[in-house]
């Protein structure tokens, strides 16, 4: 899902004001990337009352969005209460969802709840999307759902995995989502975490960046063209948006981070622990959901309130404290090292078990392509097989072919 506009005066608070929320790891997919390798729900999950305690820590602490994730979310027994209780208050609720299970009888009862958006993974085409997800007809599912979901009113985001067997249908899964007339697309690269980690063939190369992010450009492009031939307000071109994993520094940037119509923007750092906030099914908070959990976890909310762990962990303020001393490898000498700092701190940890350097960097793969070299991963440590783990790849410099 997209954050609201972050003000400076906010972000330099160090206040959590989009919080995403894991609610259950219970599943209906065993989606065969899935970072936390959900299917069934951990057995010391927050009941009603901890959720509901954590949503009041959360609204006394300044949070203005939260989106709910899984598992399926949905299958949680307690998932319309919360999103109830968190709506009263004012905030903004939404869904990431894999659609499977998203029934028009429950999207209706999470508007009633007071849900304000739903976003869809979809990832490509029918035949690469399944063979990710691990079921076959979950992409006509996945569709279904952002057709049950606009027509009680919920407004609708997509989100793709990128990688290896995604990334040469952007073209075809833009023509899609545009004949749905879907007006954000969020990219995310598939990191080695959980399931991906066994799966290493499938993920990007890191100079194959290039041609992803120079494809997103020319299809942001293409949306404003079409829209202009629509005759339609800038508020209606479809947003080619790249996650937090996804950049940076290239001639794209400024295009793909800002949304069309509106102020520039471009990638500032990572935001674990300075605006953003995730906590964990039973109860464990991270500076950022997608994070591994073993070398990350700040505290339980079981054991400690949500405001301690925010303001008093080393593990939820590394970023707000961190210099580019940490900083190593291409990164520690990059121009953008001090706005930078190496990019997405989960894309670094997860593939090369220590963040500071970050592969998958449009400014450095078109660096290194200039001096005819190019950067290429290689599996030196597997996964140990339990949610959110990872294992270690390392850097091959090799001669551009």
């Amino acid at each position: 899902m997209h954050v609201r506009e972050i003000r400076p005066t906010d972000v330099g608070k160090n206040t959590p004001i989009y919080a995403v929320w894991e609610i259950t790891l219970r599943c209906d997919h065993a989606c065969a990337h899935c970072g936390s390798r959900a299917a069934t729900a951990r057995p010391t999950e927050l009941n009603l009352d901890e959720l509901i305690e954590t949503a009041d820590a959360l609204i006394r602490m300044g949070t203005r969005e939260v989106t709910l994730i899984g598992g399926e979310a949905y299958l949680s027994p307690h998932v319309y209460p919360l999103v109830k209780h968190l709506a009263d208050a004012g905030l903004l609720v939404s869904m990431q969802t894999g659609g499977r299970g998203l029934t028009p009888e429950r999207c209706e009862k999470l508007v009633e709840a007071g849900m304000a958006a739903i976003g869809v993974s979809v990832d490509g085409p029918e035949e690469v999307h399944d063979i990710l997800r691990a079921v076959k007809g979950s992409h006509a599912a996945a569709l279904q759902a952002i057709d049950n979901a606009l027509a009680v009113g919920l407004p609708v985001t997509t989100n793709m995995q990128v990688n290896r067997l995604t990334m040469h249908t952007l073209r075809q899964h833009y023509e899609m989502l545009d004949a749905r007339r879907i007006r954000a697309w969020r990219c995310q690269l598939t990191v080695p975490m959980g399931r991906a980690a066994d799966h290493p063939q499938w993920i990007l190369q890191p100079f194959q960046i290039l041609e992803v992010l120079d494809t997103m450009a020319e299809l942001q492009h293409e949306a404003v063209r079409r829209n202009e031939e629509r005759g339609l307000p800038a508020m209606h071109i479809m947003n080619v948006h790249p996650s937090n994993n996804l950049g940076y520094f290239g001639p794209h940037e400024e295009l793909l981070r800002s949304r069309p119509g509106t102020r520039s923007s471009y990638w500032g750092g990572c935001p674990a622990g300075r605006y953003t906030i995730g906590i964990e099914s039973d109860g464990v908070v991270k500076a950022c959901p997608s994070l591994p959990t073993a070398p990350y976890v700040g505290g339980n909310v079981k054991d400690r309130s949500l405001e301690d762990i925010w303001n008093n962990t080393d593990e939820l303020a590394f970023v707000r404290n961190r210099t580019t001393e940490e900083l190593w490898g291409f990164c520690k000498t990059c121009y953008y090292a001090d706005t930078c700092r190496a990019g997405c701190a989960w894309t670094a940890h997860c593939t090369l078990g220590k963040r500071g350097n970050n592969p998958f960097c449009y400014h450095r793969a078109a660096t290194l392509k200039k001096q005819g070299r190019r950067e290429r991963l290689e599996v030196a440590e597997s996964a140990e097989g339990v949610p959110y783990d990872f294992g270690r790849m390392v850097i091959v410099e090799e001669d551009w072919r």
